[in-house]
């Protein structure tokens, strides 16, 4: 089913940092810098998703996307001097909460990793933490839900550009899993399945968002809901035109008949979707995010298709600051909006992942009266002031 958000919140441009040219030293990297200055963001999303549909462009063999948008040389540096006057750094505590839901089996899993590093054992490890979170919404059975959310984040670690081109990394680390788990299901045929996945990492102010599938991920800012994810579906003109270039279709809102998602990892024993070499209406390759982090910036929420089938973006956000406002527990609140989606009619699988950026409870939203000027004619005044002269 497709569910269509009435509101849409539109920001404008937000902080994606890259080092100037002139800031490196003879090795091309800049020491000095935090990690978030470093790390090269040149392939990132920006905010505008309508551009991507019109510049779409046929692409490569073995690559199923539309094209990412690049972030200019004058914006990044216009973006370095913003980012100096910023000096929030989020204080994160996250919480998680699923429930199997009216299903017979649970086929949601989920991931929360406070540090990627050291989780890992990575010995190269700069100053800032990252934060590693993650919704794996499996279908056709767990097989590809649990792979991916244990194989996912170590394949990130691993590469050679981790983590100072993170945005190459997860884009090729979601590839490689779904390459992965393709050799496991030839070996293991009882794993075939497919999952959607939506990850989010946390390093200093940058928050990137990954997302292949219909898991959602939406931020509150100062109480006001701002998407980081789009659902991949098939009653999605984007999506649509994607899949169609690539010789697949749409037949009763699914995708080639048989899957009502455009975008997940697995699914590579359903004939017509995936192809090894020249690729297919199915990807694997995720849609990215980034955004800047402020002192504005309350918490994130990620949750499966099964949440968002009963909450709205800033249903969602209004809910979710009522209970921290509350009791200030991120877990509990997130069990909250589980038991509330349970209540709204909710069958599916269920999974919620919340990461706050606070210490505090998000403070109440006090609205301001308008001003209304009011004007008195002539005759008005001149009955007023014959009545206070009795």
């Amino acid at each position: 089913m497709c569910v269509q958000d009435a509101e849409e919140v539109r920001e404008g441009m937000e902080d994606a940092v890259l080092p100037r040219n002139d800031d490196t030293d003879s090795e091309g990297s800049d020491k000095s810098l935090p990690l978030h200055s470093q790390i090269d963001f040149s392939n990132a999303q920006n905010e505008d998703w309508d551009n991507e549909a019109a510049a779409f462009d046929p692409v490569a063999p073995g690559r199923s996307s539309f094209p990412l948008e690049s972030i200019s040389e004058d914006s990044a540096v216009a973006d370095g001097q913003q980012i100096l006057l910023n000096n929030f750094l989020p204080a994160l505590r996250s919480g998680e909460w699923s429930d199997i839901g009216g299903r017979s089996d649970m086929e949601d899993t989920h991931i929360c990793i406070p540090d990627l590093a050291e989780k890992f054992d990575y010995t190269e490890r700069g100053e800032e933490v990252i934060s590693f979170y993650g919704v794996f919404d499996g279908h056709g059975g767990k097989g590809a839900a649990q792979f991916v959310r244990d194989r996912l984040p170590r394949i990130i670690v691993e590469d050679a550009d981790f983590p100072l081109k993170l945005q190459k990394v997860v884009m090729r680390s979601f590839m490689e899993t779904d390459a992965a788990f393709a050799k496991s299901c030839s070996i293991e045929s009882t794993l075939s399945s497919g999952t959607t996945a939506l990850t989010a990492m946390i390093f200093g102010r940058s928050l990137l968002v990954a997302n292949a599938g219909d898991c959602r991920a939406v931020l509150s800012r100062c109480g006001v809901a701002i998407k980081m994810s789009e659902d991949h579906r098939p009653c999605c003109e984007k999506e649509r035109l994607r899949i169609e270039s690539l010789g697949g279709f749409v037949d009763d809102g699914y995708l080639n008949g048989q899957l009502g998602v455009t975008r997940a990892l697995g699914d590579w024993h359903i004939k017509g979707l995936k192809e090894a070499e020249k690729g297919g209406p199915l990807s694997a390759e995720p849609e990215l995010k980034l955004r800047t982090l402020t002192d504005e910036d309350e918490f994130l929420i990620i949750g499966s298709d099964g949440m968002w089938d009963f909450f709205r973006d800033q249903n969602a956000v209004d809910f979710a600051r009522r209970k921290l406002q509350e009791h200030n527990n991120v877990e509990l609140c997130c069990r909250d909006i589980v038991n509330e989606a349970k209540k709204r009619g909710a069958t599916d699988n269920l999974t919620v992942v919340m990461v706050c950026f606070h210490s505090e409870p998000p403070p109440p939203i006090v609205a301001q009266r308008p001003r209304v000027r009011r004007c008195f004619s002539a005759e008005s005044l001149e009955n007023i002031k014959f009545l206070l002269q009795g």
